[in-house]
């Protein structure tokens, strides 16, 4: 029977929290596989809302585990418990499969697990964990990553896909899908899969491109050149492209083409267009050009994407979350 351990202190996220009890702690109906054997570790009874989150074990049970969750930490600009960064260490040692939820990556980058491995965390603050972990390989594009015996995931969503993918990875396709099924979510979304996220935009009223972007979302449907983009701001190519850099982290043809792609969901999701009216819609020209990009930004088709969507729109989620709580006064 495989063992897992969550960490917990103070300071954790508690969907993330919540989430792989519900996965690990969890065993689906009519699955014959021996489940998980589920722990959670920490030093202390930990705040969780109006209540107390009691531990099985302290934080010395990590090294014991097969795999150990680091649920997300809180706030970033504090650093986590050294208690909890040399438990997570010792179990990598020991071991086991390390694994960080959100901005758990953290915890892992501290512990120094990270060093020279790809990793990823909630796109609001990969940057923020490139800055103080020059050592590691952020990408900020992906839903999770996984370095064998170190994994991260991206924000709430996709700490759950980063769930399934290590059931998947233990019990395989059929009884991972079981799992999704039970929690009403897609059975399997790529780890390489953007995070779905709009591109974000300046928010000052005096910066040099902040009419530019309106401009664009309203013309997506048309041929733009970055020497339109250039035209309709009065800059140099090479100037609107630095500018484009410093406000968005990418290039304008990046950034257009993410728009393209997320007015494409928007229209995957809101309508019953047919995939040649959302390529013209969108710039794409062709449902052929449409497929391409869509399943190489996204990691699925948009006739996959669209029946997804509308299935998780007429279901009601049934999933219920477990845990060892006590009530506070």
């Amino acid at each position: 029977m495989p063992t897992v351990a969550l960490a917990v202190t103070d300071g954790m996220l508690h969907f993330e929290l919540a989430l792989a009890h519900e996965v690990f702690g969890t065993a689906p109906d009519a699955v014959d596989v021996p489940w998980y054997e589920l722990s959670v570790c920490g030093p202390r009874s930990v705040p969780f809302g109006r209540f107390r989150l009691e531990p099985d074990h302290g934080l010395d049970r990590l090294r014991s585990a097969d795999t150990v969750i680091v649920p997300g930490w809180a706030d970033i600009d504090v650093d986590p418990p050294a208690a909890l960064i040399d438990a997570v260490r010792a179990a990598h040692r020991a071991g086991a499969r390390i694994a960080s939820l959100c901005t758990g990556a953290f915890v892992l980058a501290a512990a120094g697990l990270l060093n020279g491995r790809r990793a990823t965390t909630h796109w609001a603050h990969t940057d923020a964990l490139a800055a103080r972990y020059p050592e590691v390989e952020v990408d900020p594009d992906v839903l999770y990553v996984d370095e064998t015996s170190v994994l991260t995931s991206a924000g709430k969503a996709a700490a759950l896909d980063l769930c399934l993918h290590l059931v998947r990875l233990d019990h395989g396709s059929s009884v991972a899908n079981t799992v999704a099924r039970r929690l009403v979510v897609p059975p399997h979304r790529s780890g390489g899969q953007a995070q779905f996220v709009s591109a974000p935009v300046p928010a000052r009223d005096d910066h040099p491109l902040t009419a530019l972007f309106p401009w664009i979302i309203e013309r997506l449907d048309q041929p733009l050149t970055v020497e339109d983009l250039a035209r309709q701001v009065s800059m140099s190519s090479r100037h609107l492209a630095r500018h484009f850099r410093a406000a968005t982290g990418s290039s304008p043809l990046q950034w257009l083409h993410a728009q393209r792609i997320r007015h494409a969901q928007e229209l995957l999701e809101t309508t019953d267009d047919s995939i040649d009216t959302v390529a013209v819609a969108t710039g794409m020209g062709t449902a052929t050009t449409l497929r391409r990009h869509f399943n190489r930004s996204l990691g699925v088709p948009p006739d996959t994407y669209r029946r997804t969507f509308r299935a998780r729109t007429r279901d009601v989620p049934d999933g219920t979350a477990g845990g060892s709580l006590s009530a506070t006064s």
